[in-house]
């Protein structure tokens, strides 16, 4: 039977929550302000939970998934792109390297951008709805690529590259018979994806020093990913374009979406538009 009796902390917990909405709809012009954080977050956190389920669905089918692994690399070496074998050479003999590497990866994906979020829904709100609508298009498009399962390169035996935070005991992975699910979504890489994300838009949004911040968190992405054995080169490179893709498509709609409503609002050109004549008496 299971147990329905509170923690203390479930309890503070629920009644700090409790209370907090109290206070939120007591003082209704805070509730007002807080709405569109809340309903944000939601989205954020919706996107989250999404990309969770996708990754437990790409789990079936591990001999595809490394074949596919060893398709990139071999891809990759007729291209005569620098081996990840070498940039994984450049941290192994250095133990404090290696394991600021793992430590980057594991942790700066989700940190950096949620930082990301709010720097930009306080500070830049009139561009927050244009990079948000542009982070969901671009996690939607990676999420329906990785349906289909691609394993690491540490993952494909035979490439030589090891898995560094499985050496340092820093994996944030389970193991099930050398494999789990969230593992075998190499391709493409969300990691790169989000921090050039990042880089670009604080570049072209930021005013301060600081917007060079983004394009140095995006190259040391770049690197760790490789460096630790999670990502082809090849990861970064698709999600760099379907990057692209998603800013392409949504000035092409946007723009669109502005013709028609000058259309809308001149009677005139949109019978002109028509093939009709307009009375101008």
């Amino acid at each position: 039977m299971p147990n329905l009796m509170w923690t203390w902390q479930e309890a503070a917990a629920i009644a700090g929550t409790l209370a907090a909405a109290w206070v939120l709809l007591r003082w209704r012009r805070l509730w007002r302000r807080a709405q569109p954080f809340l309903r944000e977050s939601s989205l954020i956190i919706g996107l989250y939970a999404l990309w969770q389920f996708v990754g437990s669905l790409s789990g079936p089918g591990t001999y595809a998934a490394v074949g596919r692994g060893r398709w990139i690399w071999d891809t990759e070496r007729s291209a005569h792109l620098l081996s990840e074998h070498t940039v994984q050479s450049w941290i192994l003999p250095h133990p404090l390297v290696a394991q600021a590497a793992n430590l980057y990866y594991d942790t700066m994906h989700f940190t950096l951008m949620i930082a990301f979020l709010f720097w930009l829904f306080i500070r830049h709100p009139r561009a927050y709805p244009r990079w948000r609508t542009t982070l969901a298009l671009l996690t939607a498009s990676c999420l329906a690529i990785q349906l289909i399962p691609v394993a690491p390169p540490r993952m494909v035996s035979g490439l030589d590259m090891a898995d560094t935070a499985m050496l340092y005991g820093q994996s944030v992975y389970g193991s099930v018979a050398g494999f789990r699910a969230d593992q075998l979504s190499a391709m493409p890489s969300v990691h790169v994806a989000w921090a050039v994300l990042i880089a670009v838009c604080t570049f072209q949004v930021g005013t301060s020093r600081w917007r060079y911040a983004g394009i140095v968190h995006a190259a040391a992405t770049i690197f760790v990913v490789v460096a630790t054995g999670n990502h082809y080169w090849g990861d970064g490179i698709v999600a760099a374009a379907l990057l692209i893709a998603a800013l392409v498509a949504q000035r092409t709609v946007r723009k669109l979406w502005q013709r028609r409503a000058a259309a809308r609002q001149d009677p005139a050109k949109q019978q002109a538009g028509r093939g009709g004549l307009v009375d101008v008496r």
